[in-house]
């Protein structure tokens, strides 16, 4: 008979061979990806203009065009990330210059941001490990040991309205704008956070005294908004769903919490190319050197991949009630789940 461990050491042997698998997507293509940023920044801006051009003139239906524009602008943002993985270009300093650039449209200190995210690809799933770049998820236990007005403020936290509403204006708008818990991380992410403050300080200014207040409030705004909004959706669906994978170390590895602990949100295609293919998540976790543009070659290639952590459009709406890790059963609840347990 196999023994238990003996499972678990081939399982995470298999997972470990993954990354060899995937080392030859790793190389970007210049001409792609310089299409990539081509295809979204000129649409970006060609809809916001024509959205302001309307609004100036009191046309308010080119407020419709404000939701391409974010879609648009999530997209920039997605090619933001691939630079901070300096997967885009594959080239660090053009990376990072475009990512810097990116990070102005997007309100996100790109140094600041690519140090807090490197830190959550290197713990994702690790329950030792929480608190940098993640969706703050308690235990049952943890929970269970709140005082009643630290459970309604951990109930508040987690409510659509604030999650989905509030926290990306939060976020984007106000948090973003100091690098609070990098006091550690050297003047990077500090110099970072200023100079794209006043770079956004500048290019603000100048868009009102070209457009006026109220066109750039009245466009501008909504489209940030809705961009920020689809941006922590997709974090949170990415790795708060039922069969996601948490565990404490010596248990913790690298390989089995990117496979596991990531889903596939295996989108329709017109919302897999807006997103820069990030529902391929597991993939990217696994492997973040893989350009978003490759990530579809490597399942249609190994097909066995594509049903790890699996989840739809239809299915993820679900996720949102996802709300305690239940460390007994290995797997997210809901608080109404976590009560009967409590009793």
């Amino acid at each position: 008979m196999t023994s238990t461990s003996g499972v678990h050491d081939a399982s995470r042997s298999d997972e470990a061979s993954w990354l060899k698998v995937l080392a030859k997507y790793r190389q970007p293509n210049s001409g792609r990806s310089a299409l990539e940023l081509a295809v979204t920044a000129i649409p970006f801006v060609v809809l916001w203009t024509l959205a302001v051009s309307a609004v100036w003139h009191e046309m308010w239906w080119g407020m419709i065009l404000t939701v391409p524009a974010a879609a648009f602008l999530l997209r920039l943002f997605m090619i933001q990330h691939d630079c901070g993985h300096g997967s885009f270009f594959g080239r660090r300093g053009l990376d990072d210059w475009t990512g810097r650039t990116i990070g102005v449209l997007t309100l996100t200190p790109y140094d600041y941001w690519r140090r807090a995210h490197a830190e959550h690809h290197a713990s994702a799933g690790n329950l030792d490990e929480r608190g940098i770049g993640d969706i703050t998820t308690l235990t049952i236990d943890e929970y269970e040991a709140l005082s009643r007005w630290s459970r309604l403020g951990y109930r508040l936290y987690r409510h659509p309205l604030v999650m989905f509403g509030v926290g990306p204006a939060w976020l984007f708008l106000i948090k973003q704008r100091l690098p609070f818990g990098m006091f550690r991380s050297g003047y990077l992410p500090w110099a970072s956070t200023i100079a794209t403050n006043v770079a956004v300080a500048v290019l603000i200014g100048a868009m009102i005294w070209i457009t006026g207040l109220l066109p750039f409030l009245t466009v501008h705004l909504p489209i940030t908004l809705m961009a920020a909004a689809a941006g922590v959706w997709l974090f949170y669906v990415q790795h708060q769903f039922e069969e996601t994978h948490w565990s404490k170390k010596p248990e913790w590895q690298f390989q089995t919490a990117a496979l596991h602990g990531a889903s596939h949100y295996d989108l329709p295609f017109p919302l897999k190319w807006i997103t820069g293919n990030i529902g391929i998540h597991h993939i990217h976790h696994l492997s973040s050197r893989v350009p978003f543009y490759r990530l579809p070659e490597v399942l249609r290639d190994h097909p066995e991949l594509a049903g790890l952590g699996r989840i739809t459009l239809w299915q993820s709406f679900r996720c949102v009630r996802l709300t305690l890790w239940d460390e007994r059963n290995a797997r997210l609840v809901s608080f109404k789940e976590a009560a009967k347990r409590l009793g």
